[in-house]
């Protein structure tokens, strides 16, 4: 199966572990992987500020750079949803990593081993708009993709604080236009997971972890932030 690897931009420049863990965990589940070099920003961030218009040139590029792909696979909620909604126009084969590998991959087994008391931040984006999860608002059953990968995890503790899909405040570039009101939410959300005494926090958006990692370093927290490619991608075979 050939995989074309789309990588956000924070995550290339700040995070490039998530990325090499992606494309490495991907490998080692059978599949091809190419990572086009010349792929840009998925224009989120303008889009989110009002400004998509602007974003028509930037969106053929990327139309033009994945075109043939068989499937698009990005290790970010927020991204892959703009990528679908936006780029590709719903084409079915852009999907987010945690999604690929339950539903497309079908994994239900992977040979990792993470010894850590682990807790789950479900981001907006891919709960509500990939439905990686059920909202808290829905009187359906619940189901967790994420947390299907991360119950085959060796000598892990999972642990999910009392508001399971609560904001984390960050929002892209709310965070910049509601700096104080954002600040706050990271601050209740970093607490939660620190009163469950938890090792890391985990999510499928590093965005989010980005955020809650700058409140949490600031107060001087013991808490570490990871991405689930990371986890996953611990000693598998």
């Amino acid at each position: 199966m050939k995989v074309s690897l789309f990588i956000p931009c924070y995550i290339d420049q700040f995070y490039p572990q998530v990325g090499i863990a992606t494309l490495e965990l991907l490998e080692k589940l059978g599949c091809e992987v190419v990572h086009p070099l010349s792929q840009t920003c998925c224009g989120q961030p303008m889009a989110n500020s009002g400004y998509q218009h602007i974003t028509k040139s930037i969106d053929k590029q990327n139309q033009q750079i994945f075109r043939e792909a068989e499937y698009i696979v990005c290790p970010s909620g927020s991204c892959t949803l703009h990528l679908k909604d936006h780029v590709f126009h719903g084409e079915s084969k852009v999907y987010e990593l945690c999604e690929f590998l339950t539903d497309v991959l079908k994994v239900s087994e992977v040979n990792a081993t993470f010894p850590h008391k682990v807790g789950v931040h479900q981001s907006c984006h891919g709960l509500r708009g990939l439905l990686l999860g059920k909202g808290s608002e829905l009187v359906s059953e619940p189901f967790s993709k994420i947390g299907d990968l991360l119950d085959q995890v060796k000598n892990i503790q999972v642990c999910t604080p009392s508001k399971v899909d609560e904001c984390c405040g960050f929002g892209g570039t709310f965070a910049v236009n509601e700096e104080a009101v954002s600040a706050k939410m990271g601050k209740d959300r970093a607490e939660e997971f620190e009163k469950l005494d938890v090792d890391y926090i985990t999510s499928a958006d590093m965005s989010c972890l980005m955020h809650l990692e700058g409140t949490l370093k600031r107060k001087g927290s013991k808490v570490k932030v990871i991405h689930i490619a990371e986890i996953l991608n611990q000693s598998i075979s």
